[in-house]
């Protein structure tokens, strides 16, 4: 009898904890197998302009293909339809080998079905060097496969598929290795004598695949892209950015990205799958010293009905921060064996930060963390700085994570639900948790974080230890952690630590309070 009373006010007290009531989407509800051919309102936290697919003018160019090498063929046809006022220039089905292709205004790079365009790995084919931005710094170099630069209206559509560079080509093999670069090109130096240009075997900053600088009105849709030699689709200081249903494939590629928005306002992102050698969807506003200079923000950015796989994060906010990274709205996302859920990056020296970033309707199977705050970075990039303590004077490089919103969010598996290591000087401030559903090997580890509140919440967990350092008014409401031992233990260290509540939980406090609240003495 004692037994069945025990698993009837457990069975209860389920039910008295609110479940995740709306639906979240499946792996076989997202991607690019699901795009509609419109697009649908916008509807987000924050403003956002209404989203409308380009229209081109009908006037046409096919490639045809003389010769090993389309280059100059596919590039004189672009000049000649931007030169007639806009359209399309097709490529064919097929293979076709070109070197860096460069958009101009008004028209639709469209690849048939079957169509495959294999870049060169010669330096050489990305000459002369042109204006662009690597790793939140502005420099004269190989650009893009794919590049564009002050034009308006520029699409790339189609069924078809980009290929980079084979592997140990000149391109790959000249990469920059000699430090983290920030520590390479001085801030102070003017953007013209940044060149990097490969000159007599010399170091050259990697093409991205896709990258469109300083372009209004710019459109990506439908394209496979494969064996990128670095990030893969990157809008730099664009305006009105749409990218729908592309898929990417760069699982094994250092710095391989598959969507980074850099700069960019006013975007969506929608059905598309990414599986990538480095995170997935990631958001960028210059690094440190140069990213202040710049001062042009990521804002007004909406990921949703898409599916992350491979990757280092599903959906990932710096670590270049410097001129803010603000109004994020991620719903109806799928991440399916990524290694990190909801990733929060930047370092002391990088600035800026992100505010006012919002995740609702998020499925996660994942082989790290949840949510994870890295904040600090590791000492190989940047020396001491990494070191949490001493705490710091705040300058104009401290950044902040702050205003940080998730609901609705089911973890069918991950190590930790939430792990945070914020800034002594700078800590990750509100952020809010709630209706979940997480199966996860850990709870949470945090370090340096305020303003933290977990509601309505279940928690299955092989882990009964929560850590928290210098963390304040941190509140857990109506949340059940399941584990085998039932019960939870609290580890508190840090002179700042205070205000931790427990408020309608199972079990009511960790093992050993006096009450369900823990303040400073």
């Amino acid at each position: 009898m004692k037994r069945i009373l025990i698993l009837c006010l457990s069975c209860i007290t389920l039910q008295a904890v609110s479940q995740v009531k709306t639906h979240v989407p499946t792996i076989d509800e997202v991607g690019p197998a699901k795009l509609t051919a419109n697009i649908a309102a916008v509807k987000a936290p924050f403003p956002m302009p209404a989203f409308k697919k380009p229209v081109f003018p009908s006037y046409t160019i096919t490639i045809k293909g003389k010769g090993d090498t389309q280059t100059q063929e596919i590039q004189r046809a672009i000049d000649a339809v931007s030169k007639h006022g806009g359209g399309t220039v097709n490529v064919p089905a097929g293979n076709w080998r070109t070197g860096r292709i460069i958009l101009k205004s008004n028209v639709n790079l469209h690849l048939e079905e079957n169509a495959v365009l294999n870049f060169s790995g010669e330096v050489a084919d990305y000459l002369p060097v042109v204006f662009t931005r690597t790793e939140g710094v502005e420099v004269m170099s190989l650009g893009a496969c794919i590049y564009a630069h002050n034009q308006q209206n520029i699409a790339v559509t189609g069924k078809g598929k980009l290929v980079g560079p084979p592997a140990n080509c000149p391109v790959r093999k000249q990469v920059m290795r000699q430090d983290v670069i920030e520590n390479v090109v001085a801030a102070n130096k003017p953007v013209s004598e940044r060149i990097y240009d490969g000159h007599n075997g010399g170091p050259v900053y990697l093409p991205m695949f896709v990258s469109a600088v300083s372009c209004k009105n710019v459109f990506i849709e439908g394209i496979q892209l494969d064996n990128t030699p670095f990030w893969n689709v990157v809008p730099i200081y664009c305006d009105n950015v749409i990218i729908r249903g592309i898929t990417v494939n760069s699982v094994g590629i250092p710095s391989g990205d598959g969507i980074d928005i850099e700069s960019s306002r006013n975007v969506l992102i929608e059905y598309c799958t990414l599986n990538c050698g480095d995170d997935c969807f990631t958001l960028k506003a210059g690094r440190g010293e140069d990213g202040l200079r710049i001062g042009k923000p990521t804002e007004n950015v909406v990921i949703r009905f898409c599916l992350a796989r491979q990757g280092h994060g599903g959906i990932t906010v710096g670590s270049e921060t410097a001129a803010m990274i603000r109004n994020l709205y991620v719903h109806d996302v799928v991440f399916d064996d990524t290694e990190v859920g909801l990733r929060f990056k930047t370092r002391r020296p990088r600035g800026g930060g992100g505010e006012n970033l919002y995740y609702e309707r998020v499925r996660m199977r994942l082989r790290l963390d949840a949510f994870r705050w890295d904040m600090l970075g590791a000492r190989m990039y940047v020396g001491a700085l990494a070191d949490r303590l001493p705490a710091l004077p705040v300058n104009k490089l401290t950044p902040l994570y702050r205003n940080i919103h998730a609901k609705d969010i089911v973890v069918d598996s991950a190590r930790a639900l939430v792990r945070v290591d914020g800034i002594p000087e700078s800590p990750m401030k509100n952020f809010s948790l709630e209706n979940v559903e997480a199966h996860c090997s850990k709870i949470i580890q945090s370090a340096d974080a305020t303003d933290m509140k977990i509601s309505n919440t279940i928690i299955y967990t092989s882990d009964s230890l929560l850590t928290f350092t210098d963390n304040r008014n941190v509140t857990f409401n109506n949340v059940r952690f399941i584990n085998p031992v039932n019960k939870i233990v609290a580890n508190l260290s840090g002179d700042l630590t205070d205000n931790i509540r427990f408020e309608n939980t199972t079990p009511q406090k960790p093992e050993g309070w006096d009450s369900n609240t823990w303040n400073k003495k």
